[in-house]
């Protein structure tokens, strides 16, 4: 890892933590650890891998990451308390290189709403917080949530604080994205230049995407000294988003003349962790979006055209290998073999163990007597759903259903394991979708509120698969269940099962969601 202060960015992917906090996320710990494992080779330079106080599950998940990822710093995020700052180190202490991240508001609007405190409490939860911190690992970060809105004079007076009790890190985020990018390069070069950089010291930003200029703020701060960038991949978090770290990072390669700073990351892999996190997420990437969009190399016009075939650099000022963006397809079917499925996989960004691999090898076969071509979005629906999408042996799974559909409605009959034995049960309904749901609420004696439903079919191919995406609410609870096959009934009911689970192991873990 290049932690050069002068010449290198450094990227704090946020994904896990802060991107998995957007409406309608919850990834499991297999899913947290493929985007973990395919952010490490992409070189980020730290992997903010949960909230470990927030859930059993959540720490977890943290600590599997932790003990498994190489390469990159493994953070978990605390609140000032001590439970929380134990919790983090508990979870990221079998780490390579492990971080405690350690946060406060420092706006008077969150101190005297949110916190209850006054500026001299605020600076001694600081003081002792990154103390306590300190003293499990010398990588602690802190952060002032809500700089952009805080008073520049005392926010100088926290970070000196917590520089001074051996934060090594200090960050300076524009939590509601309120930030203008002239504005914020001032405003980061004044609290800077009031703190000065202590030996050891690397400035970093975390912007929010609220007014659509998380890119541009995270740029502004870099121009003026920041030398770490935190943000998500695909712009993932809270509200609309982080920085699209994708962007980020294409800008300061594109832009090398503008700012003359690098990264460490491999630009190759942007486009295939970008797909992975929108299929784990079930957040769909905008055809539009910079980057890794499907249209962001594609050119239509005729005009754009004729100058592409003269000449790329025309209309093109990144190339699409550079980002490692589509270019001869390899085509699957029945007669391919392990290896060529392992390649293949692998070049989507997946990363699966021998059991697992098996596994999606073994149903990989069975869709093939169903198609004729097996596209790259049939096999990322296949992983999704049959290898990284189940929770535990103990829960629901689909084992049968049969549907019959008239002019007056339709009936469903469903067949669920729930880990010891076959249940079954029979509704009626509007549609075969709405009957086999409440059969299966009938069997599970379940509730939960429909929030959202998409269906899709994965690629153009009119023998697609159908991927369903389902969102379903039990009190404060949320969770998203995703189902894929050729049927899109079966996929829509797997899709609900899959959620199902999901709400029934939150509510196991009494998940405590912290905003």
């Amino acid at each position: 890892m290049n932690d050069g202060i002068d010449g290198v960015v450094r990227i704090f992917d946020t994904t896990l933590r802060d991107g998995e906090q957007a409406p309608g996320i919850n990834l499991n710990t297999a899913e947290k650890l493929q985007i973990a494992r395919q952010l490490a080779q992409l070189k980020v330079d730290v992997i903010e891998a949960g909230f470990p106080a927030a859930s059993p599950g959540d720490l977890e998940a943290v600590k599997a990451i932790a003990s498994e990822v190489k390469g990159s710093v493994v953070a978990g995020l605390a609140r000032t308390r001590k439970g929380d700052i134990d919790a983090a180190w508990e979870a990221v202490r079998s780490a390579e290189h492990p971080r405690i991240h350690v946060f406060i508001a420092t706006s008077d609007i969150h101190m005297e709403h949110k916190l209850k405190m006054s500026r001299q409490q605020v600076l001694d939860e600081v003081r002792n917080a990154v103390a306590y911190a300190k003293g499990f690992t010398d990588d602690v970060e802190f952060s002032a949530e809500d700089a952009s809105r805080s008073d520049p004079a005392f926010l100088i007076q926290v970070f000196k604080v917590a520089a001074e009790c051996g934060a090594t890190t200090l960050n300076i985020p524009d939590t509601v994205g309120y930030a203008i990018p002239q504005e914020f390069a001032a405003f980061v070069k004044e609290i800077i230049d009031g703190v000065g950089t202590p030996p050891g010291v690397i400035w970093s930003v975390h912007c929010h995407n609220d007014l659509g200029l998380a890119v541009a703020n995270s740029l502004a701060a870099v121009q003026s000294g920041v030398r770490q960038v935190e943000g998500t991949i695909n712009g993932l978090g809270e509200r609309a988003g982080n920085a699209s770290l994708e962007e980020v990072i294409m800008a300061l390669k594109t832009r090398k003349d503008r700012f003359g700073l690098s990264t460490n990351i491999d630009t190759t892999k942007l486009y295939s962790v970008s797909r992975l996190v929108s299929r784990l997420t079930g957040v769909a990437v905008p055809p539009n979006k910079a980057v890794v969009g499907d249209n962001a190399f594609s050119h239509e016009a005729g005009i754009h055209q004729h100058g592409i075939l003269c000449n790329r650099a025309t209309y093109e000022i990144m190339k699409p290998e550079d980002v490692g963006a589509p270019g001869t397809r390899l085509v699957l079917g029945k007669h391919s073999g392990h290896h060529a499925f392992r390649q293949r996989l692998e070049e989507l960004g997946y990363s699966l163990s021998e059991e697992e691999l098996r596994k999606a090898f073994a149903v990989f076969k069975e869709l093939c007597d169903r198609k004729e071509v097996v596209t790259d979005g049939d096999l990322e629906a296949l992983v999704v759903d049959e290898i990284l999408g189940k929770t535990a042996n103990h829960d629901y799974e689909l084992r049968h259903f049969e549907v019959h559909v008239g002019s007056r409605g339709a009936t469903a009959t469903v067949t669920l394991w729930d880990g010891e034995q076959e249940r079954y049960d029979a509704a009626t309904g509007n549609g075969p979708i709405n009957a086999a749901y409440s059969a299966i609420r009938r069997i599970t004696g379940l509730s939960p509120e429909l929030v959202s439903f998409r269906l899709q079919a994965v690629s153009e191919h009119s023998d697609a698969l159908g991927e369903a995406v389902v969102v379903l609410k039990d009190g404060e609870s949320t969770a998203q269940g995703r189902g894929a096959s050729t049927d899109v009934i079966e996929a829509s009911i797997k899709a609900y099962v899959n959620a199902l689970n999901r709400l029934r192991h939150r509510a196991a873990q009494k998940e405590v969601v912290v905003r």
